[in-house]
């Protein structure tokens, strides 16, 4: 089993993009198969708030949020999909907290992706006019927070539930990568 509940079938529009994609389906996309309506829920309103976020920065922030929310499964895909859109070796810095290869605007995300996630409450505006000096705008600002918010909500569910991050990402997965997440539940088998 892949989590806690019995596997489920997976949706068949779902399926067909993890195979086109990945060449598997997801351990994920089986376990929302419970409620695929849900997933498409708060996957929509990400793509919303996202639709003018670069993909390497909606990497930048996953990756940062998954660490920081302890979430193994998030860290190694989106590690993956990162090193994809940068290096491994730049994804690697992101899930360690070193952040070398990103940005200077990257980074500013990056720490205010970490702290909404650990301690949202102890934002400041002082953190704000860091994101507005790396040149976001107030509505950019607003749209990455709401995103990692979805995140964190998506990653609630999966953790809660005991969701395993696919044995496929241990082979396909950069060593630096699989190094770097020593958190959160352990690949399946």
């Amino acid at each position: 089993m892949s989590s806690f509940l019995a596997d489920m079938e997976a949706d068949p529009a779902e399926a067909e993009v993890d195979l086109e994609e990945l060449g598997y389906v997801m351990n994920a996309t089986r376990f929302w198969g419970y409620r695929p309506e849900v997933a498409e829920g708060i996957f929509g309103m990400a793509r919303q708030v996202t639709r003018e976020i670069p993909l390497r920065l909606r990497g930048v922030m996953v990756t940062a949020c998954a660490v920081a929310y302890g979430n193994s499964y998030c860290a190694l895909s989106w590690g993956n999909k990162l090193a994809s859109w940068a290096d491994a070796e730049t994804a690697a810095s992101v899930l360690t907290g070193d952040d070398a290869g990103l940005t200077e605007a990257e980074r500013a995300v990056a720490a205010w992706t970490r702290k909404v996630t650990r301690k949202p409450h102890a934002t400041t505006e002082d953190d704000v006019q860091e994101l507005r000096d790396a040149g976001f705008t107030d509505a950019q600002i607003f749209d990455m927070t709401t995103f990692v918010a979805l995140r964190i909500a998506f990653s609630t569910v999966n953790d809660a539930l005991g969701l395993r991050p696919d044995a496929q990402l241990r082979t396909a997965t950069p060593e630096g990568i699989l190094a770097a997440v020593d958190f959160g539940r352990p690949i399946a088998d």
